[in-house]
């Protein structure tokens, strides 16, 4: 029965570290995100654009990629064209592609990205005119907040990092040192965090230890002399009150 109850005790500790060891492994895991690789995010003011070389609302030509007007193409005042990624708009996401240079005066004013009406359209709750190439139903609105995630640079020149103004002309120039990516970052900043004596950090299950069994051989032993030793010890009793019933009788 000790024995059994040993072996049971080895198996429930050794139970408890494998359940630790998955339960930081899956929790690792958890913090890998999206599939596609995030190589730079931040956030922004977005304005919307439909140049369909119409020449209409302010439109100045077919964009600069040779790519024609359609949706998820936007215009960036610095990245590489061709650059994908998507922005994040109240909870909602939607993917782009750099197509075309802009916006130009405007990003000297923060405002860094210029999506297609239509992608506008959809995270604003919207409708596309085609007529006149506005989003109808949300007030005249024209800009929005955004949060932008970059998952893969366009080859070429541009500037691979957070957006700069039209004017800076870095949108002409190769960038030979780009963006760190998030992930980098953040593995550098958790082991800056992770140094001796800091909280929280994520450490391997200590090995199982077994229970140490009990020698049967030796319980049973001191079982047999702790019997022996009763029934003396009773024996003794009786024999003392016999004596003391015999001095009563006498």
């Amino acid at each position: 029965m000790a024995v059994r109850f040993g072996k049971r005790t080895l198996t429930l500790v050794t139970a408890a570290a494998l359940t630790a060891l998955t339960i930081g492994t899956g929790t690792a895991h958890a913090d890998t995100g999206d599939d596609a690789k995030v190589l730079l995010q931040g956030s922004t003011t977005a304005s919307y654009f439909w140049d369909d070389s119409s020449g209409r609302a302010g439109d100045t030509g077919l964009p600069a990629s040779g790519k024609p007007m359609q949706k998820k193409l936007a215009a960036s005042p610095s990245w590489p064209l061709l650059t994908e990624g998507y922005v994040v708009y109240k909870g909602k996401k939607m993917p782009f592609f750099v197509g075309d240079r802009g916006p130009g005066n405007p990003s000297n004013n923060g405002i860094m990205l210029d999506l297609d009406a239509k992608t506008f359209a959809d995270l604003t709750g919207g409708t596309f005119n085609s007529r006149t190439l506005g989003v109808d139903g949300i007030g005249g609105q024209g800009h929005i907040k955004v949060d932008y995630v970059i998952t893969k640079w366009g080859k070429g020149v541009g500037k691979k990092n957070h957006p700069v103004a039209f004017s800076t002309g870095a949108w002409s120039r190769i960038d030979r040192n780009p963006a760190e990516p998030p992930e980098i970052l953040a593995e550098e900043s958790t082991e800056q965090k992770s140094a001796p004596g800091s909280a929280g950090r994520l450490v391997a299950a200590p090995e199982p230890v077994a229970a140490p069994e009990p020698d049967v051989e030796t319980a049973d032993t001191a079982g047999i002399l702790a019997l022996v030793g009763g029934l003396a010890t009773v024996a003794g009793v009786a024999y003392v009150g016999r004596e003391h019933l015999g001095s009563i009788k006498s």
